[in-house]
C-alpha cells in the first residue's frame, strides 16, 4: 500500500464524521455578503450538489456514500480560495481546512482529479430543486432557506461505517473513474 492510500484510509472517516459540520460552514459562507460572488457561487454550488437526487455515488452505498459530497466540498473550497487574496483566504478558516483536503483527493484519483475538478466547476451553475447558485446567493431570504435545510439534515445525519481496507479505495476510485462526466 502507497502512502498516499494509507493517508487516505485515515483521512476518509474522519471526512465522513465531519460532513454534517464541513456543510454547515459551506453554508454559511454562500450567505456571507462580505465575500466576494465567485466565493459564494463556489459555496453554494458544492451546498446544492449535496441535496441533489443523482449523485456521483448515491448516499446508500456503505462506505462510499457520502465521500462524493466529501470530495466536492473540498475542491470547491479550493477553487473559491482560488478567487481570493492570500490574506482574506487565510482568514477564511473552514474553507482554508477543507481545501487542504483537496490535495489528499488529487493524489489519490490521480488523472481522474481534472474531470472531478471540472465537474465541481459546472455546479456553480447547477440548477438543484429548480434553485441556481445565483439564485441563492443574489437572494439572502432563499440562502436562509437552504441554510435552514443545510441545519436540518446536518441534524439528522449519522456518518456511515467506512471499512478502511485498500479494497474501499479501489470501488472508490472506480466509481469516481466511471461516472465523472
Amino acid at each position: 500500500m502507497d502512502d498516499t492510500s494509507r493517508e487516505a484510509l485515515n483521512a476518509l472517516p474522519d471526512w465522513l464524521r465531519s460532513l454534517a459540520d464541513d456543510l454547515t460552514a459551506v453554508a454559511g459562507l454562500m450567505k456571507d455578503s462580505q465575500l466576494p460572488e465567485e466565493v459564494r457561487l463556489w459555496a453554494a454550488g458544492a451546498v446544492g450538489y449535496v441535496f441533489k437526487s443523482v449523485d456521483l455515488i448515491p448516499d446508500g452505498i456503505d462506505d462510499l456514500g457520502y465521500l462524493d459530497d466529501a470530495f466536492v466540498l473540498r475542491v470547491a473550497a479550493a477553487r473559491a480560495l482560488e478567487d481570493l487574496p492570500a490574506d482574506e483566504a487565510a482568514a477564511l478558516t473552514p474553507l482554508a481546512q477543507l481545501a487542504e483536503g483537496a490535495s489528499l483527493v488529487k493524489r489519490l484519483l490521480g488523472s481522474d482529479y481534472a474531470r472531478l475538478e471540472d465537474f465541481v466547476s459546472g455546479l456553480r451553475i447547477a440548477v438543484v430543486r429548480g434553485k441556481s447558485p445565483s439564485d441563492i446567493v443574489e437572494d439572502s431570504a432563499l440562502a436562509a432557506q437552504v441554510c435552514d435545510e443545510v441545519a436540518s439534515f446536518a441534524r439528522s445525519y449519522l456518518a456511515p461505517p467506512f471499512a478502511q481496507d485498500e479494497r474501499t479505495l479501489i470501488k472508490l476510485k472506480s466509481f469516481l473513474s466511471a461516472k465523472l462526466p
